[in-house]
């Protein structure tokens, strides 16, 4: 559905662009483009901004939008805005160009879309509303210089510009004129969600993405992944536990390794305690003594000191003498007493 000005809004869009042509020529300036088209965004669609205030005394026309949308022949039109507003007429002229072009035209509110932005945003085949954004919609304002029957004219236009709008917002949403001028009235503003709710947007989008995001370079650490050098603060880094230091192993040296197996044997024979015996003991014979050899015995005994008390034996002692001195001679040993003579031997001899 097109929207379509009543007779006397359009002599006052015409005095509108008069008096704004005539305040460009006054001040020396061109008008301000408003818009971007874009006809290279890629090989299936077209891109059109809206990021500003449409129209206007100091703004480009709707007639200049118009000639630049002829030149995209691209099948698909994305309308990206975020305006605030600005000329009725020259935004109802944008709306039906979108609406009376071939190609299939997606609205995408990326900031705001308010007064006739918002109704701009109508003409797309699909509304889009991005994370945040506004959409809001309110009755038609304008000023008005004269005297009473101006006055009253301007606010009649005004009442026919406002039931022209809530038609388009209607034909989008649904509902009754009557309906949408009370919200109109109301100065309405809708997130997201609540414009698809209110049918006057097609879906509430995430973060739009286009494209497959670039791989990230191994080589290059990211400025973001890199350490702040905080030592001009006197910052060191946390604090570390030292290292615990390892226990030095111990080298044990075994003597029965330096030995050979006969010495050992014996050095282990001289440590070991006696093993108890635990055969019977006979008795020994009682053997009667002649009557002189006790008198042999005292008067030996009294010649002879008598022997010191033998210290106890030092097993360390006895263990390195077996290093130092030679083993015995076993048949030296044997022998020794067919050769060596005996005190007790020798008192026997001298008595017979």
């Amino acid at each position: 559905m097109n929207i379509v000005m009543p007779g006397k809004a359009a002599a006052f869009a015409a005095s509108q662009r008069e008096q704004a042509d005539k305040l460009r020529a006054q001040h020396g300036i061109q008008a301000q483009s408003w818009y971007r088209i874009t006809n290279a965004a890629s090989t299936d669609e077209a891109e059109v901004m809206l990021y500003d205030e449409v129209g206007g005394w100091f703004g480009a026309t709707a007639d200049q939008f118009i000639a630049d949308l002829r030149g995209v022949t691209a099948p698909n039109l994305r309308v990206r805005i975020n305006s605030p507003g600005g000329s009725v007429f020259e935004g109802i002229a944008i709306a039906n160009a979108l609406r009376s072009h071939p190609a299939n035209v997606t609205v995408q509110v990326d900031g705001i879309a308010a007064s006739i932005a918002s109704v701009i945003a109508m003409a797309g085949d699909r509304v889009e509303m991005a994370p945040n954004t506004m959409l809001m919609i309110h009755d038609a304002s304008g000023l008005c210089m004269g005297n009473a029957a101006d006055m009253e004219e301007m606010a009649e236009l005004l009442d026919l510009i406002s039931d022209n709008i809530a038609d388009a917002y209607a034909a989008r949403a649904g509902g009754t004129r009557d309906e949408w001028r009370a919200r109109m009235r109301s100065e309405t503003w809708y997130l997201p969600e609540d414009a698809v709710t209110a049918g006057l947007a097609d879906e509430a989008t995430s973060v739009p993405k286009q494209g497959e995001p670039a791989a990230p370079d191994e080589e290059d650490e990211p400025d973001m992944a890199r350490a702040f050098d905080l030592a001009a603060y006197g910052y060191t880094g946390p604090r570390r536990e030292e290292p615990k230091a390892e226990a030095q192993p111990t080298l044990v040296i075994s003597v029965a390794d330096l030995l050979d197996e006969d010495t050992v044997t014996r050095f282990r024979a001289a440590v070991a305690p006696p093993a108890e015996d635990t055969t019977p003991v006979e008795p020994a014979p009682v053997v009667e003594q002649p009557a002189e050899e006790p008198a042999a015995a005292i008067e030996q005994s009294a010649a002879e000191p008598a022997a010191p008390a033998a210290e106890p034996e030092d097993p360390w002692a006895a263990l390195v003498a077996g290093l130092v001195q030679p083993p015995s001679d076993p048949w030296a040993a044997a022998v020794a007493h067919f050769t060596r003579n005996t005190s007790a031997a020798s008192s026997a001899t001298e008595a017979a």
